[in-house]
Parts: structure tokens; C-alpha cells; sequence
């Protein structure tokens, strides 16, 4: 399967979202699958290997800036990560007006890690102390949506990977 990266230019500069969208064969029920990963080395022999990553990368922050953004997105499970967090009851205590709301929202999954399940793990051993641990997040969204509101997303996603199936295999670039 061809596997495709952000490799296209005009002229020097990079192609937007929605032109790489438009250049592919894509149907209206198509999505487009973000993905946001970052790591940390950590000490993983006392556990404490997920708080450090939590702590030392930016994968919270982003996944609570796009949840909070309005953007039309959901999990891979088809549920809106917002209302993840509202059926678990985690919002509860926010102040309305407070303008807080994406720390808030950073902070509720941070502190729920294992509950809201919208952040993977994976710890690579060194040895029996040392290792690395990357967050990974991935949301889902309308091609459709994407492609009329480009500049939003590609704003919100700045920094992500974008990834769709086309032509017969998956087209994967940063935004």
C-alpha cells in the first residue's frame, strides 16, 4: 500500500490542506484522520513513566485545543471527545464565563488519563529502569467539513499528521 508524505510544492512552498485534499479522489463520506504524538525519556521501573510524559509534553494541550475548538471531530470510536468528558461527568465543576475553559478541559484528561482513554501509550524499555514513552492522540474528521472550513482546521491542527485513504492506498502529510 502506497504510503505518501507531505512531498508536494508549489513552487518552493508547501501545499495547504485543502489543496491536498482537493488533489486526491475523495467521496463525500470520506475522513481525514489526525494524529498528534510526542515523548519523553522516563524512568518507567516505578511507574511513574505515564505522569512524566503527561507532564513533559505538549499531547494533553493540543488534544484539548482541538476538543475545545468547535470543530466538527470525534474519536475513533465515532464519540465526540468533548462529550467523552461530559459522560464521565468531568466538566462538571467548570465556571461558565471563567474563559478557561481548554485549560480545564487539558486538565480533566490529564487527571482522568485512564478513564477517558482519548490518549495512547507506549513505553519502549531501554532497560530495567530507563525507557521513552510517547502520547499518541488521533481524532477523526469529514473530509466535507475540512475542506469548507480549511483554514480552521489547519489552524487548529497545525503541527499534526493528516491522513486519508485515496486512490488505493493512505495519503499521510503535516499539517
Amino acid at each position: 500500500m502506497p504510503h505518501f508524505f507531505n512531498t508536494y510544492t508549489n513552487k518552493g512552498k508547501a501545499v495547504s490542506l485543502k489543496n491536498n485534499l482537493n488533489n486526491l479522489d475523495l467521496t463525500n463520506n470520506s475522513t481525514v484522520t489526525f494524529t498528534y504524538e510526542d515523548g519523553t525519556d522516563v524512568f518507567h521501573f516505578n511507574e511513574t513513566h505515564v505522569d512524566t510524559a503527561l507532564s513533559e509534553t505538549d499531547v494533553v494541550e493540543r488534544l484539548a485545543s482541538v476538543t475545545t475548538s468547535g470543530l466538527n471531530i470525534s474519536t475513533q470510536y465515532g464519540e465526540s471527545p468533548i462529550e467523552v468528558l461530559r459522560g464521565r461527568e468531568l466538566l462538571e465543576g467548570y465556571e461558565r464565563g471563567s474563559f478557561a475553559f481548554e485549560e480545564f478541559v487539558a486538565e480533566a484528561i490529564r487527571d482522568n488519563f485512564y478513564d477517558v482513554e482519548l490518549i495512547e501509550e507506549s513505553t519502549e524499555h531501554y532497560d530495567h529502569k530507563r525507557g521513552f514513552t510517547t502520547l499518541t492522540t488521533t481524532v477523526v474528521a469529514p473530509v466535507e467539513d475540512v475542506i469548507s472550513d480549511s483554514l480552521s482546521y489547519e489552524t487548529t491542527f497545525s503541527g499534526w499528521t493528516a491522513e486519508v485513504d485515496a486512490n488505493g492506498g493512505k495519503f499521510s502529510f503535516e499539517v
